[in-house]
């Protein structure tokens, strides 16, 4: 399984005085081969050439975007009821794609931050439903050699997020309809909705609809953001495991976020735990850990826990 590792650059900038250049050399160091960026903000006053340029000095890959919509969004992104709110999030995707395009990127992450509600009687669910398939629809079709993911999350920051759990963004993807538009799955906002991860691996990575990954770990109340495997390694393993047997060749990118720690030193920490990990699953073999599984037996599952814990 070759490694596309990313890592979260908003636990950097305040680092290293939110210059970007920096932060690449830095993510050099630590073993980082791809980035995503934010759009817009970090890509405001720096031209797609210069970013290119700054990218090919570190030896980063550029994977892409991740969609950041700005507070004046604060009443909906792709769903806005407002029709020039609604257009303004329309045309930033397409400015993104250029953007994505003049860097050699291939991949565009929508996380509707602002799409869903606070309250009964808000929105009218079916008009809001309908805004976002049409949107998503058009940004695909403006640029069809982009792959286009949406990042679900139960709540946070609306109290319900729209699109909010595996099966909400497969009747999404259904209605959009459009072949280059798949899911971002991110490992903590699959345990804030009480998800299995590996479930949501397995379902759409063996569909071809995984595009991306972010990897961290949590409790599964708040957006933890909690370096890899710390809280719930064994669900970490199941959804690596899946991973590995569908053959996924998107990136991963390590959501965390360093409050009080060294952000080099976490992603570091990171890549360590994901590679040690990873190498389990082969010490024990992927066609061992299939005949237990498909034994249905929850004392061979636990034994194997167990092996896991002895490795």
């Amino acid at each position: 399984m070759e490694l596309k590792l990313a890592t979260r650059l908003n636990a950097y900038l305040p680092h290293y005085n939110n210059d970007l250049e920096k932060v690449f050399e830095q993510l050099e160091k630590v073993g980082i081969n791809y980035v995503d960026i934010n759009f817009p903000q970090q890509t405001l006053g720096i031209t797609p050439e210069h970013m290119k340029e700054m990218l090919d000095k570190h030896n980063l890959q550029p994977n892409g975007m991740e969609m950041r919509f700005e507070t004046h969004y604060l009443t909906g992104d792709l769903g806005n009821p407002d029709e020039k709110l609604y257009q303004d999030a329309i045309k930033m995707c397409k400015e993104a794609a250029d953007y994505c395009h003049a860097i050699g990127g291939s991949m565009i992450n929508i996380w509707s931050a602002h799409d869903g509600f606070d309250y009964s009687f808000q929105i009218d669910y079916v008009e809001y439903w309908n805004r976002i398939v049409k949107a998503c629809q058009e940004v695909a079709d403006y640029a069809p050699d982009i792959r286009w993911s949406i990042e679900y999350k139960p709540y946070e920051p609306r109290g319900y997020a729209f699109v909010d759990s595996m099966g909400i963004v497969e009747m999404m993807l259904h209605d959009i309809n459009r072949k280059n538009f798949g899911v971002l799955l991110d490992y903590c906002h699959m345990l804030m909705k009480h998800e299995n991860p590996a479930m949501g691996t397995a379902l759409f990575c063996s569909r071809k609809q995984l595009f991306g990954v972010h990897l961290n770990d949590g409790y599964g109340v708040h957006d933890d953001g909690l370096m890899v495997g710390t809280v719930t390694p064994f669900k970490t393993l199941e959804f690596l495991y899946y991973m590995k047997k569908y053959n996924f060749d998107g990136m991963i990118y390590f959501d965390t976020e360093p409050v009080r720690e060294d952000p080099s030193d976490e992603t570091k920490s990171n890549i360590e735990m994901l590679k040690y990990l990873l190498d389990l699953l082969d010490q024990i073999g992927m066609d061992k850990i299939q005949q237990i599984i498909d034994s249905n037996d929850g004392v061979k599952a636990r034994n194997l826990m167990l092996e896991f814990l002895q490795k």
